[in-house]
């Protein structure tokens, strides 16, 4: 190819030159994104006790686990369970993404999902999630927590947090008398819940959904007890609102029904601090 100036270009030189180009910046794209990707995995990180139990072969026996997502369900497991001196805390899920990194003045439990488990029984197991955990580490969160557990005569129960502005009804007045409970099990799970079942068009999403959804293929019995509020942060009376749920789990799980005002006050007046604009 000649130009105005006379010059003889080669254009089989020049698209090999283009190429080279692309070819390191596509190398060096798809090493970002192994690092993002590497970053963005769920980590587990269990007491040594479990470490050597899981190297040896051997899962968790578990008859039942309580999953609270969000910060109402957890503040009622914190206020209301795991105030008892009958917990250990026994592992943790770390998870990064684009909100754990942006947010700061957390301590590593508030960023992560941590496991208790019941010193007189060890075959209940309690996790509460207040952290984020995005859609492409949902259903990687769900796998790697379950291959650690015994499936068999396995229930599952998970607390979530609801908006009511999500919530879809024809009756205005059952909108308006929140905050209320809704259940969504799985086939296996052939107890009653305590609640209403969710009615259509209305569905479960999140990480509920994630564990919802592996239960029902792996036959797992599990609920969930979605609890539709009209507030953002944790409030004392939405936090009431769970109690019903554990009443079938037995005497393992032991619900205070009247815990002390400081532990309650305690999660309602830290969530007030950070939400309040003049501070």
């Amino acid at each position: 190819m000649a130009t105005f100036f006379g010059e003889v270009l080669s254009v089989y030189s020049r698209a090999v030159d283009e190429d080279d180009e692309d070819l390191d910046e596509n190398e060096e794209d798809e090493q970002i994104r192994r690092e993002l990707d590497e970053k963005r995995t769920v980590q587990l990180q269990w007491s040594t006790d479990v470490t050597e139990s899981l190297r040896s072969g051997n899962k968790l026996l578990c008859s039942d686990f309580v999953l609270a997502v969000g910060h109402n369900a957890a503040s009622f497991l914190s206020a209301y369970v795991l105030a008892s001196a009958k917990w250990d805390a026994v592992g943790r899920a770390l998870v990064w993404n684009e909100r754990s990194r942006a947010a700061t003045g957390q301590t590593s439990e508030e960023s992560a999902c941590v496991f208790y488990r019941h010193k007189d029984t060890p075959a209940v197991l309690i996790c509460h999630v207040t952290c984020y955990v995005a859609e492409d580490q949902q259903f990687q969160w769900t796998e790697k927590v379950f291959d650690c557990l015994q499936p068999r005569e396995l229930t599952v129960t998970v607390l979530s947090d609801g908006s009511v502005a999500d919530y879809k009804t024809a009756d205005y007045l059952c909108s308006s008398s929140a905050p209320f409970l809704r259940a969504l099990h799985t086939s296996a799970f052939s107890d009653q819940p305590v609640c209403q079942p969710l009615e259509q068009p209305n569905i479960v999403t999140g990480l509920p959904a994630a564990v919802l959804n592996h239960c029902q293929v792996h036959r797992i019995a599990a609920v969930v007890y979605q609890c539709y509020s009209d507030v953002i942060g944790p409030d004392s009376v939405t936090m009431e609102t769970y109690k019903p749920t554990l009443t079938k789990l037995g005497k393992s799980i032991q619900v205070n029904s009247s815990p002390q005002t400081d532990a309650l006050r305690k999660f309602v007046r830290a969530t007030e601090i950070q939400s309040n604009l003049y501070i």
